[in-house]
């Protein structure tokens, strides 16, 4: 049975200015390396299929970041390998992460304090379903160019009638 997600895995191009942003931005709080600074990287046939990474390419650093009560966020650092540029939303796969929070202007304000980029300003959540009083939402770039969608919803869901469950929002 599923509880629940437990991670995501970011890749980034410089695990300590990663860190440095989700701490600025989102509070985050460092869990643990797997691979810290001082470690040999993972290297050979069998990291690179465990992860499904090409051949050549090392494993240099993973860290896991805890923010507030949800999923943690896994940062993975890698080198020898050819990079892609970060997915848009119209590409296949995970292409945003959203992130709750209380106030979306101080939110976006601190995303880009932080060295983020937002893609336009707050603006309020529409439909039916989602729509409310301060239910509001931006997406921004991280400085590695990421996705990440801020969002509040004080006025809560409307849920329709047949919905079979309610979508996760963190605790106050």
């Amino acid at each position: 049975m599923t509880r629940g997600i437990d991670h995501i895995g970011i890749t980034v191009p410089d695990i300590e200015q990663a860190t440095l942003f989700f701490e600025q931005a989102f509070d985050a709080k460092l869990a643990y390396d797997n691979i810290g600074q001082k470690d040999a990287p993972q290297e050979g046939s069998g990291i690179e299929q465990k992860l499904g990474l090409p051949q050549g390419t090392k494993v240099l650093r993973i860290r896991m970041l805890s923010i507030g009560h949800s999923a943690g966020i896994e940062l993975f650092q890698f080198v020898h390998t050819h990079q892609q540029r970060p997915a848009l939303a119209s590409d296949y796969g995970l292409q945003h992460a959203a992130f709750y929070v209380d106030d979306i202007h101080e939110a976006a304000a601190r995303f880009e304090a932080a060295g983020g980029e937002l893609l336009s300003t707050p603006s309020p959540l529409s439909g039916d379903i989602e729509s409310g009083e301060g239910n509001m939402f931006v997406y921004g770039r991280t400085p590695w160019g990421m996705v990440i969608e801020l969002i509040c919803y004080p006025a809560g869901i409307q849920y329709p009638s047949d919905s079979e469950a309610e979508r996760f929002t963190p605790d106050k």
